[in-house]
């Protein structure tokens, strides 16, 4: 199974080198290098700006590169951080061999690297937010004993040239084929170099948002993964939006991840799916329901979304996004296949049903059934997130209800199983908090619930003043009420965020 499981993998480390990426050592780095004639390697890694940075080696001896490989490089955290002073900027960049993939834009063959960031004492960077996540991960498996996985839908829009040709129907895009969506074949694209920078790739298809503005056609699409570790899922998250970016500068179109895009469409959301295992086991479910654990942990994620939104939603566009009937939820509470909540539990096929064999009457033989897909999805975050942040922040909510002597009942009283924008039921919509309405809100909400990302050190205090700071001088408080009917200074201020993060 293992060797079947190398063979279609896309990854060409992984088929070289006969093993998986989270077994890559520094000795299989350099056998790669040397047997496929790799000639530069790139250090990657993202700064503040959550951007993917590149560092470039010319590779020009065998101990060239493995002084590499051995100590990393330094770089200049001032620039990468504003909270890094000049006067001792100096960071160590040191590679996380697992990450290891082979670029598919160089002209010359080159490997890249994500790394990570460690002091003048050879210590890892306690704000950098690789660290963050990975403390928090540390965290929830050594308390909980279970394993957290996640996966993200990425959303964004390809801004390109109208043609007359079989126009789409406005904002009814929602996996349109061809021809009659433009861009399918930018996202195919996408979706092959990222599995083969070693993205897992669930699906792709186009999403809702499709509209013409003067000359320009606006098409929403998604690419959704598979639950992996949390930082596996982070780490292909900024890969992907980095890939997809270069391939819209190759075909001069416009790729933006932007949580709003012009008035009254839908906006771009980066919705997190979660599931809990032990020994190896999905444990979401139990009796044909969700399991007592699962609810334990949205009961922890409803009582601080409120303040992951500072970590998930970190734009003032963000809060535009965040309104009724835009595809967005608005409110703190979760149910089942509902879209209208901010946690929703998608279908899990829970039921063991013979569907294959009804949609197949010729199939005579057995089918096995795959029990382990359920999962939850926080639906608030958008393309602005801080990614590795924000999964720090859902993973430290997770551990909070699964402690929380009070979880189960307020996973009860939270649940919702109706459309809760339905006039019908205004009374049920009208006893539940709001999610914040602008960065303004957002931080100081994460300024009351602060202790909850600081335990155990996760969040060193100084993080947090940093995001507040930054979210509090965007000064957007009351901002959706002042932009009300200025269709203008909206479009100003969307093109002056259409390429967050």
């Amino acid at each position: 199974m293992k060797e079947l499981e190398i063979r279609l993998n896309p990854n060409p480390l992984v088929q070289f080198l006969k093993k998986p990426a989270s077994e890559f050592t520094r000795q299989d780095i350099i056998y790669f290098i040397e047997e496929n004639e790799i000639e530069m390697i790139n250090f990657r890694y993202v700064g503040e700006d959550g951007k993917l940075k590149s560092l470039n080696f010319v590779l020009n001896s065998k101990q060239h590169l493995e002084d590499l490989l051995s100590t990393g490089e330094r770089v200049d955290g001032s620039s990468l951080f504003s909270y890094v002073e000049a006067g001792s900027s100096d960071l160590y960049v040191i590679p996380r061999f697992r990450t290891a993939f082979v670029n598919p834009f160089s002209e010359y063959p080159t490997l890249d690297i994500l790394c990570g960031f460690y002091t003048n004492e050879g210590l890892p960077l306690e704000s950098a937010p690789e660290h963050i996540l990975r403390k928090a991960i540390e965290e929830f498996r050594k308390t909980t004993c279970y394993n957290f996985k996640a996966m993200g839908e990425l959303e964004y829009y390809v801004v390109s040239e109208k043609e007359e040709m079989y126009p789409g129907i406005d904002q009814k895009g929602y996996h349109e084929s061809p021809p009659f969506t433009k861009n399918g074949h930018i996202r195919k694209e996408a979706m092959s170099l990222i599995s083969q920078c070693g993205g897992q790739i669930k699906y792709g298809h186009s999403e809702v948002g499709n509209f013409i503005s003067g000359d320009e056609l606006y098409e929403q699409q998604e690419i959704e993964f598979l639950p992996v570790d949390p930082q596996d899922a982070v780490d292909q998250l900024v890969v992907s939006k980095w890939i997809l970016r270069m391939l819209g500068d190759e075909y001069g179109v416009n790729i933006s991840f932007a949580p709003k895009i012009t008035v009254g469409k839908a906006g771009s959301g980066l919705h997190i799916h979660m599931l809990l295992e032990k020994d190896g086991e999905n444990i979401m479910v139990e009796g044909g329901g969700l399991s007592s654990e699962a609810k334990k942990m949205i009961a922890g994620i409803l009582e601080l979304a409120s303040p992951l939104t500072a970590f998930g939603n970190t734009i003032p566009t963000s809060y535009l996004r965040l309104v009724p009937h835009q595809e967005a939820p608005t409110n703190i509470c979760w149910g089942d296949r509902n879209r209208s909540v901010l946690v929703r539990v998608p279908l899990g096929w829970i039921a063991k049903t013979s569907m294959i064999k009804d949609a197949n009457p010729q199939e005579t033989g057995r089918i096995p059934y795959v029990p382990g897909k359920q999962t939850v999805e926080l639906r608030s975050g958008d393309g602005s997130a801080d990614i590795y942040l924000y999964m720090a922040g859902i993973i430290i909510a997770a551990q909070h209800g699964l402690e929380m002597p009070s979880a189960l009942k307020i996973a009860e009283k939270l649940y919702m199983d109706v459309n809760i924008f339905d006039e019908a039921h205004k009374d049920k919509l009208a006893k539940l908090e709001c999610l914040p309405q602008s960065c303004w809100e957002s931080a100081e909400k994460l300024k009351e619930k602060r202790e909850y990302f600081e335990k155990n050190g996760i969040f060193p205090a100084g993080s947090i003043d940093q995001i507040v700071n930054k979210l509090k001088s965007f000064e957007d408080k009351d901002l959706s009420e002042r932009l009300f009917g200025k269709d203008e200074e909206i479009k100003e201020l969307v093109m002056k965020y259409i390429h967050c993060m």
